[in-house]
This record gives structure tokens, sequence and C-alpha cells, in this order.
């Protein structure tokens, strides 16, 4: 079997705020949207965002901020530290910027507002 990656399904509170973040910060395309779902185009592979059912909605408190194992990396094209401190001018939270011995890459780490960990990926 060969297999190709092609989309990644986060299960969130609000779809609406959630597209909303991702289409205004990251210049993410909609592709497909109704009431519970939005696929976005992320160039080359596609994020979904997928209401959570209403019998686990009623069990999640309000501001609550998810803890998951899932970094969405998105690589880009512009300064890292211009684009870090635009997200952070949003008040967008952010880590500090890092990279790694023999690594030819810049990271940094922030949170989406239901707590998603994306991080940006800039060429040294």
């Amino acid at each position: 079997m060969n297999a190709r990656f092609s989309t990644i399904i986060l299960y969130v509170k609000n779809v609406s705020l959630l597209a909303h973040f991702y289409v205004e910060n990251f210049n993410l395309k909609v592709i497909e949207e109704d009431p519970i779902w939005v696929l976005l185009d992320a160039g080359g592979v596609y994020i979904g965002l997928h209401k959570i059912g209403d019998q686990y909605l009623d069990q999640i408190e309000e501001g609550h901020v998810f803890n998951n194992n899932t970094k969405i990396v998105f690589e880009i094209d512009v300064d890292i530290e211009s684009a870090r401190n635009e997200l952070v001018s949003k008040n967008i939270r952010m880590r500090e910027i890092k990279t790694f011995e023999n690594y030819p890459f810049l990271l940094c780490d922030g949170t989406d507002p239901e707590g998603n960990v994306f991080q940006l990926k800039s060429k040294k």
C-alpha cells in the first residue's frame, strides 16, 4: 500500500472562530464550510475543523483550553521575528524563537484560541 498524507482533522468547540483564526493569520483558503465543518487548504495538505459532538460539549467548562499532542507546522516565507511580532500584537500566545545546532530553520510555537499548538518554521 502507498499512502499520501492529505488531511488532519482537529475536533474543536468553535468551528467559525478557529476557521477565522487560520484564514486571518495564515491566509489559508476555505474549501468546504457548513455549521459543523470547515476544510482549509494549507498548501499541500488540508486542515479540517470538525465541531465536537454535542454530547461532549456539555462536559467542557467555559474557557477550557484543550491539551493535545498535535502540532501544526507552517513553513513561512517571511522573517520569523516579524511574523512572531505581528501575531503577538494580535494577542496570540507565542513562545520565543529557537533553533537547534546544525538545523537550517528557526522555529517559534504558538497556540490558537482553543489551545492547539502551531509552529512557524523559517529558513535561517
